[in-house]
């Protein structure tokens, strides 16, 4: 996939990487994201476990929670997520309940699992083509990659 993205997501989406590298810097997996609401209401969120061992702490999880407690369930509908990786089917599924209707991401599974991250199938765009959501990516890669291999390298 090329880079041809529009400069609004070009900015979200290096947002999103911004705070994958925030997620490397607290100890947690190299993953962030970016809630855009059909009003233009931001929020972003990074990989947090909520308790040690705790995997389910995604930043894209973290985003539509964090978005339902401030904005509540009916901001969500019609949102685009951005995510420095691409979700996997945990966090697509939760957003597919939130209403998001665009997902945007970085770094996809094949380079993912280049650097030591686990990753899942189906893929993201098979989740979530069976609600119709538009899927763009991977987009940005070499940026998300660079993340990565911080958090792989670390000591």
């Amino acid at each position: 996939m090329n880079d041809d993205i529009s400069p609004v997501d070009a900015l979200h989406l290096r947002e999103a990487i911004r705070a994958s590298r925030a997620a490397v810097a607290a100890g947690a997996m190299p993953f962030g994201a970016v809630l855009l609401t059909a009003d233009g209401r931001v929020l972003t969120a990074r990989n947090a476990p909520a308790v040690p061992g705790d995997r389910t702490g995604h930043a894209e999880t973290n985003a539509v929670r964090d978005a339902l407690a401030a904005w509540g369930a009916e901001a969500l509908r019609g949102s685009t997520m951005y995510a420095s990786g691409e979700p996997c089917p945990m966090c697509a599924a939760a957003m597919l309940w939130a209403g998001v209707r665009r997902v945007v991401f970085a770094g996809g599974s094949g380079v993912m699992a280049a650097h030591g991250i686990d990753t899942l199938r189906p893929g993201c765009a098979e989740l979530m083509g069976q609600r119709a959501v538009a899927v763009v990516g991977p987009v940005l890669e070499a940026e998300a990659a660079a993340v990565y291999g911080e958090w792989a390298s670390r000591p």
